[in-house]
Parts: structure tokens; sequence; C-alpha cells
């Protein structure tokens, strides 16, 4: 848990907890001929955990990619909600590139780890702050004034972060050298770095041993419920999902089967027989 007060807010959207984060609505992704979603709709709530579940190519990943802008889905609306002027606006996120959709406060880890291994933990982090960085190539080059008290504020940001997801042990660390489920805490830590009040996270505890599994979900309750930030998430440890989720969205063969709290999804027929099969 954090036993200091930190300086950042992760909340950027503004809006209030409980009120609607971003809208789904009758979104459809087509590879050809491959139907990889199809009409899927569902709205999360701001402060939410909200998990995306799922058989094996059930159009998870895929759904998260058009989220972030890495897929353009060639139906439906992908609206996010954030305060501007003190007054709700929304914007589609379908129009907008990664980077854009990044600026707008969504961040995202990936199911395979896409770190640079031959750089340090610290140096990985700072690379989430480049969307924040203000002074551009010829200042960064003189490194004095303005530039350097950039890069310092940016630092002691990094550094508490590096604090919340216990990685001074590993600071000056090449990525590549540290065990597994070190790089996947520092994929995370990556995603925090951008100041997210929407983090996307692609199964952050695949591979991992059950030790690792218990600190990546309390680090993932800490970011939640002390920092506000809105988490939407695949996993397929349905333990650790009906644990720590509050709301669950199920998808198979591209459509919703269930949306609904995790008692609900326990108990839906249809998600058990899309997990279980159907003995009849």
């Amino acid at each position: 848990m954090l036993t200091r007060a930190y300086q950042f807010d992760l909340n950027s959207s503004g809006v209030a907890a409980g009120e609607p984060l971003l809208d789904v609505s009758g979104v459809s992704l087509r590879f050809g001929g491959i139907r990889a979603l199809s009409d899927v709709s569902f709205r999360m709530r701001q402060g939410d955990i909200h998990a995306v579940i799922g058989p094996n190519g059930a159009g998870k990943s895929s759904m998260l990619n058009c989220v972030s802008g890495l897929y353009r889905p060639q139906e439906g609306r992908i609206q996010l909600h954030t305060v501007r002027d003190g007054e709700v606006g929304s914007t589609d996120l379908v129009t907008r590139k990664p980077h854009q959709i990044a600026r707008l406060g969504v961040a995202r880890s990936f199911q395979n780890i896409e770190l640079f291994g031959h750089l340090s933990v610290l140096e990985n982090l700072m690379l989430g702050r480049h969307i924040h960085m203000k002074h551009r190539v010829l200042a960064g080059m003189v490194w004095f004034g303005p530039a350097r008290r950039q890069e310092f504020a940016h630092r002691e940001f990094v550094e508490e972060v590096i604090d919340l997801l216990q990685l001074q042990a590993h600071r000056h660390a090449p990525v590549g050298a540290l065990a597994y489920g070190i790089q996947k805490r520092v994929e995370f830590g990556r995603a925090l770095c951008i100041e997210p009040s929407l983090l996307l996270l692609d199964e952050p505890m695949a591979g991992m041993n059950a030790e690792e599994k218990e600190d990546m979900a309390r680090f993932v309750l800490d970011v939640n419920e002390l920092r506000g930030v809105s988490v939407l998430i695949i996993e397929h440890d349905m333990s650790v999902i009906m644990d720590i989720s509050s709301h669950i969205t199920v998808l198979d063969f591209g459509k919703v089967i269930g949306d609904g709290t995790p008692t609900e999804i326990a108990q839906n027929d249809d998600v058990i027989r899309a997990y279980l099969g159907d003995d009849e």
C-alpha cells in the first residue's frame, strides 16, 4: 500500500467516480473475411476495474487495440469522456491515432513485454514521460536551464513510480537481465508514467507465479483505489479477476455474451458454457 502522499494525480479525466468514462458502442472489426469483433458494446465507469474476459481467440486483445488506436474498427464508436472547462465532453477514439489517444490519458501494457532490454529500469520508465516533454531537440542538446529543470521534474515523478512498484533495488539494472515478473512490473510502471486516467492492461499477470500475481494484483488495486485510475484489464486467471474486478464483460467469438458484476457473471449460463462447454 502507498505510505506517503504522492504529488502526481493519475486521474486526469476529471470525471466523477461512478460516472461514464468509456462508451463502446456497436464496434465491429474485420480482417479480410475474419470477423474479430461483432457489434461489441459496453460501458465503463470512472473508478472501476473493468475486466474483459473470454476464451482464447474471443477478441479481447483486439478490443484493447481498438481502444488504444492500434486497430481502427470498421463500425461503431469508442467514446472517452473527460472534463474540459468544467463540462463533461467526449472524444471518439476511433478517429484518433495512438499518440493522440495517449495524450488524452489512455495508457496500456502489452501481453508480450515491449521494453528496451539494454536500457535500465529508470531509462525505460523515463520513456513513458515523453508525451509530457515540452522542450524539444535543440533545448535538450544544451541540457541547461529549462531543459535541465524539466528532466529533473520528470525524474522525480519516475522515482515515485519506482517507489510505488517497489523497484528501488532494480533502478539501474538493465531490464533484459531482470526476472520476467519484474519486467512485467516495469512495463506496468512505464504505462503509469504517462499519467493515465484510463489504464489498459493486457494480461499483466501472464506467466507469473502465485506470489508475483499477488504482488501485481495489489499494485493494480493500489493504483485504482488510492490514485483513482480506471483500469480496463484482460486476464485469464479467473480467481484474480473475480477478486479485483468491479465489472466484467465477457466475449466469445467476438460477441458479448455477458456483462455485469463478478457475481452475475459467475451465474451466467452462457458464460459457463463458453468456458466449460455444453454437456448436452
